[in-house]
């Protein structure tokens, strides 16, 4: 039996699971993902287990409290009959933490454990910034808003923390970040797990918006799908069978890097003519800028040279109908469709979602995508493939944090 969860996405058991475990982790992951609600009957027939084992399992999750039953709202009454029991995870066990530390923005989500969210925030941030300094701000700005929520970290079960580079796992930090300089080598699930006193698990940003989208946004149901996260920085999460890809070193999925003109603008990682250097939200902020030094009429000349100009000010501009904008958005949608066309007849995918800041700008960005990559990929691939914005916004990677954070905690109170 293939279980239709995602069960080792980025955290590994430091002991395999026993077979009764193992059927209680499929079981809540089935539960915990389930669009319509799940019953018993549900899980025996799925599982292909009887009805009594699946009995025995689900009596010691709802003994555990993380498992509770519920009545649908399907109109059975007029029949006469009951209304269905189903299960779903109890919201009520515990807290999750969800971090984002991006490269320009820090996200923060409180969620409970069905990962509805309670309360997040997201504040400006730099990431270039001293290691320490960052992580500082993390957990200053963790404890605030817990304070708010009225809770501290002793209310908390796991924290899952996104971050916008390669992830070593064995470790918990970055190898080698093109955007993070500095970080290079730095603990940082070991530091935040220290300070915060509870388990924390470390995550690619791209990644983690896979898995955002995958459990709740536009991904739902797919087993092959790509996120792409288009920020300052570009980067893909690749769900291959229903599991996150990571690759050998964590490098999988830096679309960002890839050569799309040759000597063309020098991009952070040192290479020339990266994606991530024509279609980044750096380089977008910067064309935009080389517009208005060069005269052209556009409402980005508004913006005060002090304040500087941002991708997320060409987005609001091209939504606004600005003609300069719209242009810098649809040649950064050509140059990302390039990417994903290469990355469609490679991987094959049925579905991509493109995510982060930039692509809130909706079709102006995405129309070039799809046409390019129409244009470039194999037949069969693009006839298989949609392509859509991602449903969680600018949520999808912490989303996807809080979702991982609950990973980390399923696993290690099932091999409890």
């Amino acid at each position: 039996m293939q279980s239709p969860s995602v069960v080792d996405f980025l955290y590994t058991p430091s002991h395999p699971l026993n077979t009764k475990n193992l059927n209680k982790r499929v079981i809540l992951d089935m539960i915990r993902f389930s669009t319509n609600g799940v019953s018993r009957a549900d899980l025996a027939r799925q599982m292909d287990l009887t009805r009594a084992a699946i009995t025995t399992i689900v009596n010691d999750l709802i003994e555990a409290d993380l498992v509770r039953e519920t009545e649908t709202d399907l109109d059975t009454a007029s029949s006469g009959g009951r209304r269905p029991i189903h299960l779903e995870i109890n919201p009520q066990h515990s807290k999750i933490l969800g971090v984002d530390m991006a490269v320009t923005h820090l996200s923060l989500l409180l969620a409970d454990f069905s990962a509805h969210v309670i309360s997040d925030v997201e504040l400006p941030f730099d990431i270039k910034n001293n290691p320490q300094e960052c992580l500082q701000e993390v957990d200053r700005q963790a404890r605030r808003l817990l304070e708010r929520a009225g809770l501290t970290f002793q209310d908390i079960i796991a924290a899952a923390v996104a971050v916008p580079g390669p992830v070593v796992n064995s470790f918990g930090g970055v190898s080698a970040p093109p955007i993070m300089p500095g970080w290079d080598g730095i603990p940082i699930r070991d530091i935040l797990s220290a300070q915060w006193n509870i388990p924390v698990v470390i995550g690619n940003d791209a990644d983690f918006g896979a898995l955002g989208e995958w459990a709740y946004g536009a991904g739902r149901g797919e087993q092959n799908l790509a996120y792409i996260k288009v920020g300052s920085g570009i980067g893909a999460g690749l769900l291959l069978d229903g599991h996150i890809y990571v690759g050998s070193t964590g490098c999988a999925g830096e679309i960002g890097h890839t050569t799309i003109q040759e000597n063309g603008p020098v991009c952070s990682c040192g290479s020339q003519g990266c994606l991530e250097a024509l279609a980044g939200g750096n380089a977008i902020a910067q064309r935009a800028k080389e517009a208005v030094r060069a005269g052209k009429r556009t409402l980005l000349s508004n913006i005060s040279p002090s304040a500087g100009i941002t991708a997320r000010d060409v987005a609001e501009a091209a939504r606004l109908g600005d003609l300069v904008a719209q242009q810098i958005i649809t040649s950064a949608g050509s140059y990302l469709g390039i990417a994903i066309a290469s990355l469609v007849n490679v991987f094959n995918p049925s579905l991509v979602v493109v995510g982060g800041g930039v692509a809130q700008v909706g079709d102006l960005l995405l129309n070039p995508v799809r046409q390019t990559v129409h244009e470039r990929s194999l037949r069969p691939a693009a006839q298989a493939l949609r392509i859509s914005t991602a449903v969680l916004g600018r949520r999808s990677t912490g989303i996807g944090s809080v979702v991982q954070a609950i990973n980390l905690a399923l696993d290690q109170l099932t091999e409890r």
